[in-house]
């Protein structure tokens, strides 16, 4: 170290690499244990509790273990004096009674699908107003100019304009997260709008056209959503290009043609369309029982304990596997028993500290969310209905899957002591730098950035709960292993799980935790993704 970094260590001006090890945090950081970490999740985990599916007896085990774990710590039920927050999710059972196109009636599994909606509606068009692709970038805009409320409308559902393999709206040949796989985008563009019926046309479906089914019929599971609250938003129906064919019609096009031109020219070619569309659609809502579990902890300063900094994990998973598989339970020990397991730890470590006279100067909330793996739905909720205002809540670290080695890192050298860090300085840099100070001063993990990116492709950043913290401008890091040969399988058993590096992993986010919550500022959201 040269002599003007001495002397500005002696002053106190550097940080990081520089700053001292605060002995307190190191002793309760040790509570966050391989030990207590197996034991919890040998118990989350096991057969009992049949995958924890939303809805299901497993879920609602989980939900009271944990519970009663944090009734066991003194942490406070803030939810009317209850650990559990209702999470009004609703099965849809979803059908489509009648699809006639200009005097043609079409048949469900062959001419169209539907694979879920809300509401019940007879619908009776004149026309159609066609929206390109539904893309609103600033380059390119199909929705510019068009007013498709109350209208019947229809675009290209896949793609987005090219020509001579690069796209229209980077000027690359990648594409824009407008057509990544998983963006909603687009629809959630489309619906904004207020449009009466959505017809989306896939110019990738299988031979034969749509799949059959897709009405909560067939075998598979009704889909699970949160009740919705007002307008139901438009009902998506999807339909082959030979579909689009017959409603378009009067036009003079088909799809294809109207395809080329946009991509020929770079430039939309959204029009209104004359065609009789007659529609009709029901919806069956039954309730699904899901709660988020809610421990709090108080800060111990009288300014800032107003201010409260959630640490959240989902402890939903997929459930059962069909009657006559050779293992029926996806135990979901990594996904996400490991980060259930870990809020557990973590709230243990600072409740102990509090209890010793050394709380957290702001308050804590540990949040164990219910319906991740139906959509986001149980964060999702909270917060859209929080409990503490999101104005107080200073960032969300959400721990998903933290148990195992991910795919990248089979074989190599020191594959156990890394983690994916996602998103800490979308929002916030002081968030980002409180997180990688923690790391180098304790943990000395590889912190894995490859994964921080909202373009992508897996689209990791919108896939856990901290996204809906996020979305709402509160900061966020989500710590993830990476995907596994497991994932979503029965294979995710507590065997395969490797303890010292859950304990490792959860205790980066210890200390994080603990920086934040004695910090005497928050984290300034300065984030510009």
């Amino acid at each position: 170290m040269n002599k003007l970094l001495l002397t500005l260590a002696s002053i106190g001006l550097v940080t990081g690499a520089c700053a001292q090890q605060n002995k307190t945090a190191m002793k309760y950081a040790e509570i966050v244990s391989p030990e207590l970490a197996n034991k919890h999740l040998s118990i989350i985990a096991s057969d009992a509790f049949e995958g924890r599916e939303t809805g299901k007896p497993g879920a609602d085990k989980a939900a009271h273990y944990i519970a009663d774990e944090f009734k066991s710590l003194g942490l406070q039920p803030i939810v009317n004096g209850s650990y559990f927050f209702d999470v009004p999710v609703v099965q849809n059972s979803f059908k489509v009674n009648s699809f006639t196109v200009n005097g043609t009636v079409l048949e469900m599994g062959k001419d169209f699908t539907a694979r879920g909606g809300a509401g019940t509606k007879n619908i009776d068009a004149k026309d159609v107003v066609f929206i390109g692709y539904g893309i609103g970038a600033d380059n390119y805009d199909d929705l510019k100019g068009v007013d498709i409320a109350g209208k019947v409308v229809i675009y290209i559902s896949t793609g987005e304009p090219t020509s001579d393999g690069k796209s229209k709206i980077t000027g690359t040949e990648k594409v824009s997260d407008w057509s990544t796989p998983r963006s909603r985008k687009r629809l959630d563009l489309i619906q904004s709008k207020k449009p009466l019926l959505i017809l989306a046309v896939t110019t990738t479906a299988p031979a034969g056209g749509p799949r059959p089914g897709g009405q909560g019929g067939g075998g598979r599971a009704l889909p699970m959503m949160l009740k919705h609250e007002g307008e139901n938003p438009a009902v998506v129906i999807t339909i082959p290009m030979a579909t689009a064919d017959m409603i378009l019609k009067n036009s003079g096009k088909t799809i294809a043609d109207l395809k080329a031109a946009i991509d020929q020219v770079g430039a939309p070619q959204s029009q209104t369309v004359k065609a009789d569309v007659v529609a009709s659609y029901a919806t069956e809502e039954i309730p699904v029982k899901a709660v988020d579990v809610l421990g709090f902890l108080p800060g111990s300063d009288a300014k800032l304990k107003d201010e409260v900094l959630v640490i959240s994990a989902h402890y939903d998973h997929i459930g059962l596997m069909p009657e006559g598989s050779k293992d029926m339970v996806n135990n979901g020990a990594d996904d996400d028993g490991s980060g259930t397991t870990a809020i557990m730890e973590l709230a243990r470590a600072f409740s102990k500290a509090k209890k010793d006279g050394h709380g957290p100067r702001r308050s804590i909330l540990f949040l164990g969310n219910v319906g991740e793996e139906k959509g986001l739905l149980g964060s999702e909720y909270y917060t859209d209905h929080p409990v503490i205002p999101l104005a107080n809540t200073i960032a969300d670290l959400n721990i998903d899957m933290i148990g195992r080695i991910g795919v990248d890192y089979i074989g190599k050298p020191d594959s156990a002591n890394n983690v994916y860090v996602i998103g800490s300085s979308m929002l916030s840099n002081d968030l980002h730098k409180v997180g990688e100070n923690a790391n180098n001063l304790y943990t000395h993990l590889d912190l894995d950035y490859k994964y921080d990116d909202p373009a992508d492709p897996n689209r990791f950043y919108y896939r856990s709960d901290h996204y809906n913290f996020a979305k709402h401008g509160v900061p966020i890091i989500f710590y993830f292993n990476g995907v596994h040969a497991d994932y979503h399988r029965p294979g995710d058993e507590v065997s395969k799980i490797n303890f010292p590096m859950l304990a490792k992993r959860a205790q980066l986010v210890f200390y994080t935790a603990w920086d934040l919550a004695n910090a005497d500022k928050r984290p300034v959201v300065d984030g510009k993704k």
